[in-house]
């Protein structure tokens, strides 16, 4: 976002797709990716940023659903994040009917209240799943499942009962 001498607020709007390195970022454009995008190939998860704020009463009317839904359909790891300083009734419910439309898809609908939060939310999870990252996590997750099957007080009673 840039501000101009009258102080009113211009935003800037692009797609991005980030390069195979989460370590070097490029912006590129492509006639492929829905504007407001923001692709990350190596991890191969998308973002979709849509400002509640923005939209007019009838989500159908703008075209809202239609969108998400080609993005859901170009993108296998989908993430719509909802950018909003503040969120009342009406974020509420936008937040609630975009999740209700898309249950069962491979769309994750994340609140975000500033650009600070977009970025670190995108890089986030973007770093934790890339493929030398994904593996990592996939490993710790499976030695923190065998440490509490190990040492769980409920895993011995059942192997008790199982014995006995």
């Amino acid at each position: 976002m840039t501000t101009n001498g009258n102080d009113r607020t211009t935003q800037w709007k692009t797609t991005i797709i980030v390069s195979t390195s989460l370590q070097h970022h490029r912006i590129r454009f492509s006639d492929a990716v829905k504007s407001g995008s923001i692709v990350f190939p190596q991890s191969g998860i998308a973002f979709l940023i849509i400002n509640p704020q923005e939209l007019p009463e009838n989500l159908e009317e703008a075209g809202l659903f239609d969108k998400i839904k080609k993005f859901v359909t170009v993108h296998r790891n989908s993430f719509l994040l909802l950018q909003a300083p503040f969120y009342g009734k009406k974020e509420l419910g936008i937040m609630s009917v975009i999740q209700h439309r898309f249950l069962g898809s491979n769309l994750r609908v994340l609140p975000v209240r500033n650009n600070t939060e977009i970025v670190k939310g995108m890089l986030t999870i973007a770093k934790a799943t890339s493929k030398p990252h994904v593996d990592s996590v996939r490993d710790r997750m499976s030695l923190a499942r065998a440490h509490i099957i190990e040492s769980s007080s409920v895993w011995e009673m059942l192997k008790d009962i199982k014995l006995g």
